[in-house]
C-alpha cells in the first residue's frame, strides 16, 4: 500500500531508512509492519542495478524464474525430461533430443558476445497426429517460464496476398510477454503444420506458390536470426502504428508437423539405399509399422521442404505412434490426465466417480479404430461423459461408476455421428 503527500486522518508512519515521515516525503511504501519512502526505494534500486548487473536493470539482470541471465546452470537436460515424464507419456527420443536442443540454447544465450561460438539449433518435430507435438512445446516452454507462441503454418502467406505475414509469428511472442521486447526475445515459438507449407510441386511454375514455397522463403531469415520490423497489433490493417524491432537471434523455434504419407519416401530410401550381400538381412530389420522413426533430411527435401530451411531446423527428431499401452497410460498417469479432470470435476458437485478398468480399455480401442490418437481420447470421454455431467448436480448421488454397457451404448451414439 502507497500513501501520498497530502492531508489524511492516518496515523504518522515513518520511513524505516531515513527517518522521515510522510508529510516530508513525497511517497510512502507501507506493509503492516514496516514503510520505506520513494526516495530511499530509488536508492536501493540503484544498489541492486551495480550489485547485480554491472549496470543493467534488475529487470534484465533476474530472470522470470529467479535465475541470474548469465548462469548458464537453468535447467540440466535430465532435469527437463524429468519434468516432460509427468506429463506427457512415452516419446523418450524426442524428450530427450528436446531437452538437449532447449539446454544448448539457453547455454548458448548466456554466453558472452566475444564468445558468440554456439549457433542457435532449432528444431523440428515429425509424428502422426495426436502424439503430443504440441503438448512437448508447451510444456517446456512452462517449465521455463518464458513467453511462448503458438502459430498454425496454415495461414500464413508471401507477403502482399490475403493471410497473415510470418512477422504475425513474432506478434503473437510479443503479446505473450505483455510487448516486452527483451524477454520476447528469449522466447520460443512453436510452428505448427509446417507440414502444410510443403512445395507443392517441383516443377517451376510461371504461378507463385504464395502459401508454399514463398512462406519458407519469407521464413528463412527469422528461423535463422535477424532484427524484424513487428506490427504490434499484427496484420497490414493498421499502416499508421509504430513498428516494433524485434531481434530473432535468441529465439528458440520449434517446428512440427505430421507429414502425412511421408512413410512412402522414407520406405523407397531405405529400399534403394540398401545394397549388397546382406541387403535382405537389413531389410528384415526395418520396422515396417514404425517408418517414421528412420526419417532423414532428404525425406524431408523429397516432401516439399526446401533445402535452406531444412538447414535451419538442424535438430530432426520423430515422434512414435502411439500404441495402446500409451493410450491407457495417458488416460491415468499424467498429472492432469484425463481420468483424473473427470474425477475432479465430479467431485467439486461432491460425487465420486469410479471408472470401470475395461471402460478405459474400450475408450482405448475406440480411439485406435477410428484413428484419432491422444487427441481423440477426450472426444470419446465426453461422449460418455456428458449425461452423466448434465445429471449430476441435481441428482444427489454421492458416488457414479461407469460401466462398460453404458459407455458402449454413449460411444454408439458418437460413432453413429460420426458416420453421419
Amino acid at each position: 500500500m502507497a500513501g501520498k503527500k497530502g492531508g489524511n486522518d492516518r496515523h504518522q508512519c515513518h520511513c524505516v531508512f531515513c527517518g522521515r515521515s510522510q508529510d516530508e516525503v513525497e511517497l510512502m511504501i507501507e506493509t503492516p509492519t514496516a514503510a520505506i519512502c520513494s526516495d530511499c526505494a530509488a536508492m536501493a534500486h540503484e544498489y541492486c542495478r551495480e550489485a547485480l548487473g554491472e549496470g543493467k536493470s534488475v529487470a534484465e539482470t533476474i530472470r522470470s524464474n529467479g535465475r541470474v541471465e548469465g548462469d548458464a546452470k537453468m535447467f540440466k537436460p535430465s532435469e527437463i525430461k524429468s519434468f516432460l515424464d509427468q506429463y506427457v507419456i512415452g516419446q523418450d527420443a524426442a524428450k530427450k533430443s528436446l531437452a538437449v536442443a532447449v539446454y544448448n540454447h539457453y547455454k548458448r544465450i548466456g554466453q558472452s558476445a566475444e564468445d558468440d561460438i554456439i549457433e542457435k539449433s532449432n528444431i523440428l518435430l515429425v509424428g502422426p497426429t495426436g502424439t503430443g507435438k504440441t503438448l512437448l512445446a508447451r510444456t517446456i516452454a512452462r517449465m521455463l517460464n518464458v513467453p511462448f507462441a503458438i502459430v498454425d503454418a496454415t495461414v500464413l502467406t508471401e507477403a502482399g496476398y490475403v493471410g497473415e505475414d510470418v512477422e504475425s509469428i513474432l506478434t503473437r511472442l510479443l503479446q505473450d510477454s505483455d510487448y516486452d521486447v527483451k524477454r520476447a526475445e528469449k522466447g520460443i515459438v512453436f510452428i505448427d503444420e509446417i507440414d502444410k507449407i510443403a512445395r507443392k510441386s517441383d516443377n517451376p511454375s510461371i504461378t507463385r506458390d504464395v502459401s508454399g514455397e514463398g512462406v519458407q522463403q519469407a521464413l528463412l531469415k527469422i528461423l535463422e536470426g535477424t532484427v524484424v520490423n513487428v506490427p504490434p497489433q499484427g496484420g497490414r490493417k493498421h499502416p499508421e502504428q509504430k513498428m516494433i524491432a524485434v531481434n530473432t537471434e535468441n529465439i528458440l523455434f520449434i517446428c512440427g508437423g505430421a507429414f502425412e504419407g511421408i512413410e512412402r519416401n522414407i520406405a523407397q530410401r531405405l529400399n534403394t539405399q540398401v545394397i549388397g550381400f546382406g541387403a535382405q538381412k537389413k531389410r528384415e530389420l526395418i520396422d515396417r509399422d514404425n517408418l517414421i522413426q528412420y526419417i532423414a533430411p532428404q525425406d524431408l527435401r523429397s516432401y516439399g521442404l526446401i533445402p535452406e530451411i531444412i538447414g535451419r531446423l538442424p535438430v530432426l527428431t520423430h515422434l512414435d505412434p502411439l500404441d495402446r499401452n500409451s493410450l491407457l497410460s495417458i488416460l491415468t498417469e499424467p498429472k492432469n490426465a484425463l481420468v483424473r479432470q473427470y474425477e475432479e470435476l465430479f467431485a467439486l458437485d461432491g460425487i465420486k466417480l469410479r471408472i470401470q478398468r475395461p471402460v478405459l480399455e474400450f475408450i482405448v480401442d475406440t480411439a485406435i479404430e477410428y484413428k484419432l490418437g491422444a487427441r481423440g481420447l477426450r472426444s470419446i470421454c465426453e461422449a460418455i461423459m456428458t449425461d452423466a455431467m448434465f445429471e449430476a448436480p441435481t441428482s444427489g448421488r454421492k458416488t457414479l461408476t461407469v460401466t462398460l454397457p453404458y459407455a458402449r451404448e454413449r460411444v454408439a451414439r458418437y460413432a453413429g455421428r460420426m458416420v453421419g
